[in-house]
């Protein structure tokens, strides 16, 4: 009797293990994806300028929402950092490049499912605008990453550009599937308010989480 008894409570406690896990697993679709998110510039580097308004800082204002809305879905998120701060030392020969070398250490060292690199752009004609997904073959699935980011962008109504392709340094030497946004032109007088304003900020994470969990689910 005392077995027939022990093995139903067992019963009844692996059945709702399994249930509250498979109701995470639905509830929370991007659970247990480790995702690291590369706020670009920061320190000595400021990235692109508008006057007093810093790439560096909006990069990490943005990467710092998108965080929040990526945690929300169950992801593991890094943030390559939380600061202004680059990570270049007194002993690189070339500072950029040796900052550049330790965030791809960092991407491979949290062993990282994907990553998102956030930037904003520049053009010299003013008019230019919009969001912007670069990517490398470096790996198979980057391209697949940025067509579903860009499908999601769009359909989250962000104005969104053409795919490119880039050779630039921490893109080509990183093998695990990731991707470089550029959120939007500062040299834009409509995209530099949008930046600026937290609303914006939490449609474009929204955007670029709801991209997310649509590339895991492919």
């Amino acid at each position: 009797m005392l077995k027939i008894r022990y093995f139903i409570i067992s019963f009844i406690i692996f059945s709702s293990i399994f249930m509250i896990n498979t109701v995470h697993s639905e509830e929370l679709p991007l659970l247990h994806k480790v995702i690291t998110i590369d706020p670009g510039h920061g320190g000595r580097d400021p990235g692109t300028r508008y006057g007093k308004i810093l790439e560096k800082d909006l990069n990490l204002e943005i990467s710092k929402v998108l965080q929040k809305e990526l945690e929300k879905q169950g992801a593991i998120v890094y943030l390559i950092r939380d600061k202004d701060e680059d990570f270049s030392k007194n002993t690189d020969y070339r500072k950029k490049r040796g900052d550049l070398k330790r965030r791809i250490d960092f991407i491979e060292e949290k062993q990282s499912d994907i990553y998102l690199s956030i930037h904003l752009n520049w053009y010299s004609d003013y008019y230019y605008r919009g969001s912007e997904i670069l990517y490398t073959n470096v790996n198979d699935k980057n391209k697949i990453l940025a067509e579903t980011l860009r499908y999601s962008l769009i359909d989250n109504k962000i104005k969104t550009r053409e795919l490119k392709k880039t050779d630039l340094f921490l893109y080509k030497n990183t093998k695990i599937p990731g991707v470089l946004i550029e959120c939007g032109f500062l040299s834009n007088r409509d995209d530099r308010y949008l930046l600026q304003t937290t609303k914006y900020q939490e449609k474009l994470s929204k955007a670029i989480t709801d991209g997310v969990i649509l590339y895991f689910n492919k």
